[in-house]
C-alpha cells in the first residue's frame, strides 16, 4: 500500500496549490486525501475569481495524523485564514510536525504553521505579505523557492510548486 499524504484545505484554497502537488504526488505513486472542514465539496480560488470544485475524502472531525504520512497545506489568503481558527485544524498540523512528518505550505499556509508553534527558530519562506508575521512569529524568513528545515517545507507563491513538490517527494 502507497503512503498516503493530507491535504487539508477548505473553500477559498489557491487552485493551483492543491491541484498541481496533488497531481505530482499521485504521479510519484502517493495516495492523497483532500480533508476539510465539512464533506461535499470545497471551492478553489483561481488568481482572480472563484474556480473548480474538489471533493472532500474525509472531515477534519474523521481524521488522525498517525494514518497519514504528510500534511499538504496549499495556500491562498482566505483558506488559512480559516484553517487557523479552527482549533482541530491547528492541533492537526502541530501532530504531524511532532511526529516527525513531512509538512508543506506553500504561499499564505505558513499562516497555520504560525498558529501551530512550529516555526520559532525555524527557517522558512512564504508570501512576501506574510513574511512579517513569520519573523514575528521568531522564523528565520527566507526568499527563496522552497526551504527545508528539518520536517518543515515552505514555499512563496504558485510559480515554486514545481520546487515544492519535488522537495515534498523527496522527503516521503
Amino acid at each position: 500500500m502507497s503512503k498516503t499524504v493530507m491535504i487539508l484545505a477548505t473553500d477559498g484554497f489557491e487552485q493551483s496549490e492543491l491541484l498541481k502537488p496533488k497531481q505530482a504526488l499521485e504521479d510519484a505513486g502517493f495516495r492523497t486525501e483532500v480533508v476539510s472542514l465539512e464533506a461535499g465539496e470545497i471551492k478553489g480560488w483561481d488568481e482572480d475569481d472563484w474556480g473548480e470544485r474538489v471533493p472532500v475524502d474525509r472531515t477534519l472531525a474523521d481524521v488522525d495524523a498517525d494514518d497519514y504520512a504528510a500534511l499538504l497545506l496549499p495556500g491562498g489568503q482566505i483558506n488559512p485564514d480559516t484553517l487557523r481558527a479552527e482549533k482541530r485544524a491547528v492541533d492537526l498540523v502541530r501532530a504531524f510536525a511532532e511526529a516527525g512528518k513531512p509538512v508543506a505550505a506553500i504561499c499564505h499556509a505558513p499562516w497555520l504553521l504560525i498558529e501551530a508553534g512550529l516555526v520559532r527558530g525555524r527557517t522558512v519562506t512564504g508570501y512576501p505579505s506574510i513574511r512579517t508575521d513569520l519573523a514575528n512569529a521568531g522564523a528565520n524568513v527566507v526568499d527563496q523557492e522552497v526551504a527545508t528545515d528539518g520536517n518543515l517545507i515552505t514555499s512563496r507563491n504558485p510559480g515554486d510548486i514545481p520546487a515544492f513538490s519535488r522537495a515534498l517527494i523527496a522527503m516521503l
